[in-house]
């Protein structure tokens, strides 16, 4: 193999497969990038069985076919600390790679192309479709609420409720719940699957966040691919059966508070200030005709706040993990938030001012 290509955009797309690189594998192969360069172009590709990532062909003079795996650590590392701005990438018969760009020039060893694990085959017959930036807000706003114990695996992933027009992401770690809807400009009928958080987090920080560029999403039996137009991203998917979300939003309440969100944030942070464990130590709503109070207190002190609020119904005292509720509000991008609770020992649910965009469930520690 050997092929010209410029070293800023091959830095670039070694970024974007590093996502599905392992780090920690018995199998040493699992740790490289496979460099393709063929009839249909020069590509990179990632793969740790569990997620896999390979780029759309990137503008190259082939001057020699073949490919070759190389560790990507040391590959992206060369990479980056190169001085000039073309880089020749050339492989012999012993699988060594000569890597030239400017004054530099490094060989390092790499393995055989046909060792490295293919990316399972998923048919993109039928596409889901939604602007990248759409996806990524949405991830971005419930991710924060997967579990992070492996003792229910289906609640460390999100699900994915693709409908005939919108698309609903939820995540569920068993003390709250987090609930996003997004409409698709394309669908291919109802559908439901749970993506793993790691691959859900590794995509977030590839996406686009230019209004105009859209993500495909198709979907098997056992995996998920994201068709992002510079890379496609294969993943796993969590066999399973996700629970019934919906039934734990009841319709039904008591008392409801319109609210600036912001101010509730800082509120909350600074009550927060005097607890050193959350789940111990929570804070205290007290919720009055006009106002809602905020307390805290710990041997460390006591801390007090009170917000103007717009309240409908009964006075109502509940207390709460300030984390999960400061982690809810900072991934609404709206001014205002309606916040409904029934009763002091009952979840409460943070809805947007208009339309259903969102909800939030967060369960009440007991006082």
């Amino acid at each position: 193999m050997k092929l010209v290509c410029k070293k800023d955009l091959l830095l670039q797309y070694i970024n974007i497969v590093n996502k599905a690189v392992s780090n920690r594998t018995t199998l040493p192969i699992l740790e490289c990038i496979l460099l393709t360069a063929d009839e249909k172009g020069f590509v990179l590709t990632g793969n740790d069985l569990e997620l896999g990532i390979k780029t759309a062909s990137i503008d190259a003079n082939i001057l020699e076919k073949g490919e070759i795996a190389i560790e990507a650590r040391i590959f992206n590392e060369i990479i980056r600390r190169l001085n000039g701005d073309d880089v020749t990438i050339s492989t012999d018969e012993r699988n060594a790679v000569n890597i030239i760009c400017g004054s530099s020039e490094f060989t390092i060893m790499g393995q055989g192309g046909e060792d490295f694990p293919a990316l399972p085959e998923v048919e993109q017959n039928q596409a889901y479709t939604l602007k990248q930036n759409d996806l990524r807000n949405m991830i971005r706003q419930t991710i924060f609420s997967i579990a992070q114990d492996n003792s229910k695996p289906v609640l460390t992933g999100e699900l994915f409720e693709f409908n005939e027009d919108f698309l609903n992401i939820v995540s569920v770690d068993g003390y709250r719940i987090s609930y996003r809807k997004n409409n698709l400009l394309n669908s291919c009928g109802k559908n439901e699957v749970i993506v793993p958080g790691k691959t859900l987090s590794e995509l977030n920080k590839i996406l686009s966040q230019e209004e105009e560029d859209l993500v495909s999403v198709f979907v098997t039996d056992k995996h998920i691919l994201f068709d992002l137009g510079t890379a496609i991203m294969v993943s796993r998917l969590i066999a399973g059966d996700f629970i019934r979300y919906e039934q734990s939003f009841s319709e039904d309440f008591k008392t409801e508070i319109l609210i600036d969100k912001s101010e509730l944030i800082q509120s909350l942070e600074r009550a927060s200030l005097v607890s050193r464990d959350n789940r111990k130590t929570p804070v205290r709503f007290k919720i009055k005709t006009k106002s809602l109070e905020i307390t805290a207190k710990s041997d460390m002190g006591t801390a007090f706040e009170e917000i103007s609020a717009e309240i409908e119904g009964e006075e109502i005292s509940i207390a709460f993990n300030p984390r999960y509720f400061i982690e809810a509000l900072r991934s609404i991008d709206e001014d205002k938030v309606k916040i409904h609770f029934t009763a002091s020992l009952s979840p409460c649910t943070i809805l947007p001012v208009e339309g259903d965009s969102f909800k939030y469930l967060i369960l009440p520690l007991r006082i």
